[in-house]
């Protein structure tokens, strides 16, 4: 057979198994197929362990999010406060008079803690949007080129349906109350920072950072996973990710 042809086969038995553009190939099983053979592993086999890959990978995402401190107490992922409002903090800091900065900053996080479970359905499906394209682009990419490709072509989307998400639970913490709280305060001050779209404001940042720590955990098990033999957990995994 060709080396066309192998590729040509190799294209084909990848979109017979429904493989995604995210998922992960053990580059073995792409070199066999294009020697003329698959390494002993059906593409059945192959799409099943690469699923359970990133099914594990946001699994221990929301397992290091989605719980009390999982934002505000990881140095990795906590959420900062908006930059108007940390620019308003340095100033009320060294007067003792940033207290209620300091509980929006707490409330924001334990928001993004709550939505992040209550989200864990729609990071899912996302990856059964993707396609498989650039898949032989990111089997030999660094340690998260999967991860990397799933946000790049996802976030907007995720950003969306992740919203009113993170709005109910901002709203659940206290974050939006204390948001409308200080955009009252600054009205009453001339020089002050404009805070008219406090409440959207912190939802968008919450959600833009909620994103980014999530997809943080992702990346950091596909590495693992890659990497480190004893992350091969099931049968599947082994087969796939076996010498990689």
């Amino acid at each position: 057979m060709s080396t066309h042809d192998r590729r040509f086969v190799l294209l084909g038995a990848l979109s017979a198994g429904g493989l995604t553009a995210c998922e992960t190939l053990d580059p073995a099983v792409i070199d066999g197929i294009l020697s003329g053979g698959y390494g002993g592993l059906s593409q059945a086999d192959a799409a099943m362990g690469i699923r359970a890959a990133l099914d594990n990978g946001i699994g221990n995402a929301i397992a290091n999010v989605g719980v009390l401190d999982g934002f505000l107490g990881n140095s990795l992922v906590r959420i900062p406060l908006p930059k108007v409002l940390q620019d308003v903090q340095s100033y009320l800091q060294p007067i003792g008079a940033d207290g209620l900065l300091v509980e929006l900053q707490q409330q924001l996080n334990r928001g993004a803690e709550k939505a992040a479970p209550v989200a864990k359905d729609i990071f899912l499906g996302a990856v059964k949007d993707l396609t498989i394209p650039d898949a032989l682009n990111i089997v030999r990419g660094p340690d998260n080129a999967a991860t990397q490709y799933l946000a790049d072509r996802t976030s907007t989307k995720l950003a969306s349906l992740f919203s009113p998400i993170m709005e109910n639970a901002l709203s659940q913490t206290g974050a939006l109350q204390i948001a409308d709280q200080l955009q009252s305060t600054m009205r009453n001050i001339p020089v002050g920072p404009n805070l008219s779209n406090a409440r959207a404001d912190l939802i968008q940042h919450g959600v833009d950072y909620g994103l980014k720590g999530v997809f943080y955990y992702i990346g950091e098990e596909e590495k693992a996973i890659r990497e480190n033999p004893a992350k091969r957990t099931s049968e599947i995994l082994r087969r796939v990710f076996g010498s990689v």
